[in-house]
C-alpha cells in the first residue's frame, strides 16, 4: 500500500505539470515542470523524501524499460529520419558533449564547495 500511496504522489505531480504545460505558454516540457516541483517541495519539506523515497528508486530501477516505447517509435520513424541522419548524428554528439561538460562542471562546483565548507 505504501508504494500505491508514493507512486499515486509522484503521478499527482506528474499530472499538475502536465496542467502547467496546458496553461503557461513556454516550449518547456511538463516533465520538466513535475521535476521542479517535486524538487521544490521535496527542499522546502513539503514532501517528505521518505513519501516517495522507495517508489523513486523503483522508477529509477526500470527506467531502461520506460525508453523502449521511444525506440520502437523512432524504429517506426526510420524511413522519415534517414534523410537527417547526419544532422542527427551532429546534434546527438554535441548534446552528449554539451549535457557531459555541465554534469562534470557542475559536480566540480558542489566538490570545492563542500571541501571550502569543512574548512
Amino acid at each position: 500500500m505504501k508504494y500505491i500511496l508514493q507512486f499515486i504522489i509522484i503521478m499527482a505531480i506528474s499530472l499538475i505539470g502536465e496542467l502547467l504545460n496546458r496553461v503557461i505558454p513556454l516550449p518547456i516540457p511538463a516533465s520538466i515542470y513535475g521535476m521542479a516541483i517535486l524538487f521544490t517541495a521535496l527542499c522546502t519539506g513539503i514532501i517528505k523524501l521518505s513519501a516517495v523515497k522507495e517508489t523513486g528508486k523503483f522508477l529509477i530501477y526500470i527506467m531502461p524499460i520506460l525508453f523502449i516505447p521511444s525506440a520502437v517509435g523512432l524504429l517506426d520513424s526510420w524511413a522519415v529520419m534517414q534523410n537527417f541522419l547526419p544532422a542527427i548524428i551532429v546534434i546527438v554528439i554535441m548534446s552528449t558533449i554539451f549535457v557531459t561538460g555541465a554534469a562534470g562542471r557542475m559536480t566540480q562546483f558542489i566538490i570545492n564547495r563542500n571541501k571550502k565548507e569543512k574548512r
